[in-house]
């Protein structure tokens, strides 16, 4: 069973997950830094909510240079959000309620206070130097090609005592390990054991696609769209320090892993974080026979449909990742996440109901990021308040009063109630509260009948509960311009009106099962009315 409908399915190939970034969501001990006590205490909210499995971001030991991002122990909890007595409780509540539990890893760096890394770093001759990347000076000394970080500046720092430089893709805290080495793989896959042997249901592995480097060291081809004053990475166009064939093969090891534990009923699975157009997408799925990643995660509607979010377009994107997909794989759909700005602030508030129902009704297993459910927008972040590590880096000429806040503004915390501290903490919080809270909270839209929350708990009721929505196939259904319709398993209808205009479509016989507005619950038939910004879904006889 599966929320009511039978279903053949594995429980990932159709799971809603919602992502938790822990320092944000409920502070249980007063520091002002949300912890896993606190998304204990929490369960209850998502379990009602509907969801089918929780995301953590990480909450690994770390020197918190990344928030997380930076493991100095792939097995131990930070103190900042608890320890693994406080783990084990969280993970056994979770699946009491039914949840399931999957857990950041970040398998492409460590933190450079990582045991693994002093080591390596401590000299030529270590048995761990081969564990990191590390390469002599160009000629001139300088680093040895031209890779540039994510974070800014070059993806090399040097080391005063060994004479070479060692590789890292994001700050000089976050150095990348070998994955060319054997015992590195298997010193990764018997941490990925550790949780799975505590009983986690999967992993998010963190920016999959980067694990292999060109084995040659390559310098990348200039970027000739790139102007000066871009982001530093956008120099290059990255054919060498992305998506290496290799990756793919150790995203085929992972998944071996996750095989051994998985039993019927409870199998483990993946989700990985990459950034690729379709056709480099897809080979992470691996094949048929020798499957790779559960579920690569599809941005494409973030970054190609966020700016530009019109009803023919996000339709374009769409039939093009159905029609990319092999025939076996399972999509996934994602709105947000840790690094992106708001889903209301993308789009507003009307549309990102439109957006919620379209999220609930596509083919395959979504990701929703916490407080979207409320309409939560990009909190304000003062200049003297930024905690960003990639904005910190990015510190331009303008000086402190002109500090972009990179990704805090989509990190402020859960906003529960009405009062001090939005009920996320007693104290103040690591990061500011945004200043709607009084208004935009879960306790005033838990009682109010129209409100955003109120429709996410609708549409997981309807999904779960609407066969066609788990199951069926999708086929684009013929639309007037500024709607997106689609069809699934020929027996349910979903229809977006992504204009602030009214819009008619022709459809069969059929009854409304609900509207992002949630106030019609009707039969249809002929002419589908629908009013500006909204979708609805028509179940047909």
């Amino acid at each position: 069973m599966l929320g009511g409908v039978m279903s053949e399915r594995l429980w990932w190939q159709t799971a809603v997950i919602y992502q938790i970034y822990p320092r944000s969501f409920q502070d249980s001990n007063a520091d002002g830094i949300g912890d896993l006590e606190g998304i204990r205490r929490r369960l209850g909210y998502l379990r009602d909510l509907g969801v089918d499995a929780v995301w953590l971001s990480p909450f690994y030991k770390s020197p918190m240079k990344d928030f997380g991002y930076d493991v100095a122990d792939y097995c131990d909890v930070d103190s900042i959000f608890g320890t693994l007595a406080d783990f084990d409780r969280l993970l056994e509540e979770a699946h009491r309620l039914g949840l399931k539990l999957i857990i950041d890893f970040v398998p492409n760096h460590t933190s450079d206070q990582h045991p693994w890394f002093v080591e390596s770093r401590s000299g030529l001759d270590n048995p761990k130097r081969d564990w990191y990347v590390w390469r002599d000076p160009a000629p001139d000394g300088g680093p040895p090609n031209n890779w540039m970080a994510y974070f800014g500046g070059p993806a090399w720092t040097f080391d005063q005592k060994t004479g070479q430089y060692y590789l890292h893709q994001f700050l000089p805290e976050q150095p990348d390990l070998n994955w060319r080495n054997p015992e590195v793989r298997q010193a990764v896959y018997e941490a990925m054991r550790f949780w799975l042997r505590r009983g986690v249901d999967g992993f998010r592995v963190d920016v999959m696609w980067l694990l292999v480097e060109d084995a040659e060291f390559r310098d990348e081809p200039e970027n000739p769209a790139w102007k000066e004053g871009e982001w530093d990475r956008g120099r290059h166009i990255h054919i060498y320090m992305e998506d290496q064939p290799e990756t793919r093969e150790i995203v085929q090891e992972m998944r071996a892993v996750l095989e051994e534990f998985s039993t019927p009923g409870k199998e483990r699975m993946m989700v990985g974080e990459i950034y690729l157009p379709y056709e480099q997408l897809m080979p992470y799925y691996g094949t048929a026979e020798r499957p790779g990643c559960h579920l690569p995660f599809n941005f494409h509607l973030i970054f190609r449909g966020m700016n530009h979010w019109t009803a023919e377009n996000i339709r374009h994107i769409v039939e093009e990742y159905e029609a990319s997909l092999p025939e076996w794989a399972t999509p996934n759909w994602v709105l947000g996440n840790h690094d992106q700005h708001r889903l209301a602030s993308r789009i507003g508030h009307a549309q990102a109901r439109v957006a919620a129902m379209m999220l609930f009704s596509l083919r395959g297993s979504p990701t929703w990021y916490y407080g979207d459910e409320i309409g939560m927008v990009d909190g304000v972040i003062p200049p003297e308040k930024v905690q960003d590590p990639a904005a910190l880096r990015q510190r331009n000429v303008r000086g402190e009063q002109g500090l972009d806040p990179g990704r805090d503004p989509e990190r402020t915390p859960m906003q529960w109630t009405p009062h001090a501290y939005a009920g996320f903490s007693t104290v103040e919080p690591w990061l500011p509260i945004n200043p709607d809270y009084p208004e935009r909270n879960v306790e005033a839209q838990d009682a109010d009948s129209m409100s955003m929350l109120t429709l996410v708990r609708t549409l997981l009721v309807v999904r779960r509960e609407t066969a066609a929505l788990l199951e069926g196939d999708y086929k684009t259904y013929k639309s007037p311009e500024g709607v997106f319709a689609y069809l699934r398993g020929g027996e349910v209808l979903v229809a977006l009106n992504f204009t602030s205009e009214p819009k008619q479509l022709s459809v069969p016989a059929g009854e409304i099962l609900v509207s992002t507005h949630l106030d019609r619950y009707e039969p249809v038939s002929g002419v589908l009315e629908l009013r500006p910004d909204e979708g609805v879904i028509v179940k047909l006889k």
